[in-house]
């Protein structure tokens, strides 16, 4: 069982807990999953409105009485919406249509007609994406949602370009397969992982088709009284100097620990990059770097080395739209190695890229990401699904537009709250600490054992059961469904809890039974002494 993915071992563990109900008449509660139980209503509201208003567009070309009608036309479209948006003002979503209307002819200058022709068709979901690597004027709102909430409001200068992928899962399928087919790693290349980490991470580059050669970095530095502060060590840090490491793969805020990297692991990154690994590929999923005031992700510090994911999923209670991104630098060291690769290589992506375009050793690494994604071949019906552009843009515009960040201050409360109270209730210590985002918890039972019981208890529990014993155990008397986080690359007798899809009060009751699972080995161990 260890050797599967904790994912793969939920489902036995619900099993599990499915009978415990059985017996004892318990509600289970499946913390193993970090989809969040809240949705952002307004953007909702803003996409189902902007829904009617592309029908009243396509009937008004054609309609049918069999239900047939037209596709948008452009020609007056803006004001015939600024007319709908008047006569639906009191309706929900409304305001956010016309501050998101308003913000782009303000910000960016758009063409009224051309704004309003591009959101009626991406609602209606007429055409095939074009561009087909992002939407034009989806592209320009997204870009600003990232400089605010990636940057911290203090982009590096020039352009971020933008992939627009079926979440943050087909983002890591993408970047992965297009690092290997522009030679950008090969076969058994050197990378770095920064552990731990969400486990297909793990598990992607042992497979066959790749099998890299992983240095593990660890987030294991403690305090000085025994606790984690899942950290990483200068030293461990200073790995990424040896050139043979071509890229970092990182999940920043982390996950399971929940927190970001902090400013002195950054700082060395950076002058790592700068003065010993100039061609450094960071890779980076800040997901959760929403949970975190003023996150400043590495795309910000390292513009050029970094390609960012970014998935709308978790902060919008959206993983069933499957929406993110990746962001690539104008300017960045992907392209610069392309175009220094040998000639034999060069012929190798000339011809592989030669039906798109005239000059395809001119194409970026972005768009070669994208070819990529559908064989090269169907690459002109790439892309995402229109109304699924549609929907992350007004996501991003309802974050732009929240001044007041009332928001994002709701979902970190929300999140925090919950956090305590699993503390509250387990009798351990939480560290106050900036850098931590709380989407997720790592508890290490070891570390508590050792707080409670001293040394000998843990020598006992290790030598006595199995890490998953924990989790097992949970599953089968209190219905309570936890992850393994060894099944991370975490400590082996680590739990991981999911902050997002459980109540308050349900919290208390997982803390209160891994306090009571902790006691019970206390108290085997204490009889068998």
């Amino acid at each position: 069982m260890e050797t599967i993915s904790p994912f793969e071992l939920k489902n036995k563990l619900i099993d599990m807990a499915d009978e415990s109900i059985k017996k004892m008449a318990h509600t289970m509660l499946n913390a193993g999953r970090g989809n969040p139980n809240w949705i952002a209503t307004e953007p909702r509201e803003a996409f189902f409105l902007l829904g009617q208003f592309g029908l009243c567009e396509c009937r008004r070309v054609l309609s049918l009485e069999e239900g047939v009608a037209g596709i948008p036309q452009k020609a007056g479209i803006a004001a015939r919406f600024e007319a709908f948006l008047k006569d639906n003002e009191k309706v929900s979503g409304a305001q956010l249509l016309r501050g998101t209307y308003n913000y782009m002819l303000m910000e960016h200058a758009a063409d009224p007609d051309t704004l309003i022709h591009e959101w009626a068709e991406s609602v209606i979901g007429d055409q095939y994406p074009v561009p087909d690597r992002i939407l034009h004027f989806t592209e320009q709102i997204v870009q600003d949602y990232l400089a605010q909430e990636l940057c911290d409001r203090r982009p590096p200068k020039g352009t971020f370009d933008l992939f627009a992928t079926e979440g943050g899962t087909a983002a890591m399928c993408y970047l992965f397969d297009s690092l290997q087919e522009n030679f950008l790693l090969n076969q058994g290349d050197s990378i770095a992982l920064m552990i731990p980490a969400f486990t297909p991470y793990i598990e992607i580059p042992e497979l066959r088709r790749y099998q890299f050669d992983v240095t593990e970095i660890a987030a294991d530095q403690m305090t000085p009284d025994g606790l984690h502060t899942w950290q990483y060590k200068d030293e461990d840090i200073d790995r990424l100097k040896d050139p043979k490491i071509k890229a970092l793969f990182i999940t920043n805020p982390s996950n399971p620990p929940s927190y970001a990297l902090s400013p002195e692991t950054t700082a060395r990154i950076v002058n790592i990059v700068k003065n010993d690994n100039p061609n450094l590929m960071i890779i980076t999923d800040d997901v959760y770097g929403t949970f975190i005031p003023h996150f400043r992700s590495l795309m910000a510090e390292l513009p050029h080395n970094t390609l960012c994911v970014y998935s709308f999923s978790k902060y919008f209670g959206a993983t069933g739209w499957r929406v993110a991104v990746i962001a690539l630098h104008e300017e960045n060291i992907y392209d610069k190695m392309i175009a220094q690769l040998p000639e034999e290589q060069k012929e190798i992506l000339n011809k592989r890229y030669s039906s798109l375009d005239l000059h395809p050793e001119k194409m970026k690494f972005i768009d070669r990401m994208v070819a990529d994604s559908r064989q090269i071949a169907l690459n002109h019906t790439a892309g995402l699904s229109l109304p699924q552009q549609m929907q992350m843009s007004l996501f991003a515009s309802f974050s732009l537009l929240d001044k007041e960040d009332r928001y994002k201050i709701k979902m970190q409360e929300i999140i925090h709250r919950r956090l305590q109270a699993l503390w509250d209730n387990t009798g351990f210590s939480l560290i106050k600490d900036p850098l931590r985002a709380g989407y997720y918890s790592e508890i290490d039972m070891l570390v508590w054992g050792k707080k409670f019981y001293g040394d000998d208890f843990v020598a006992y529990l290790q030598k006595t059961y199995n890490p998953l014993d924990v989790v097992f155990r949970l599953a089968n008397e209190t219905s309570l469904v936890l992850l393994n986080g060894g099944g991370f690359a975490g400590p082996k007798w680590s739990v991981r809890v999911s902050l997002a899809n459980l109540n308050e009060a349900d919290y208390v009751k997982i803390g209160q039974s891994i306090k009571r699972v902790l006691d019970e080995y206390a108290q085997t161990w204490k009889a068998s002494k």
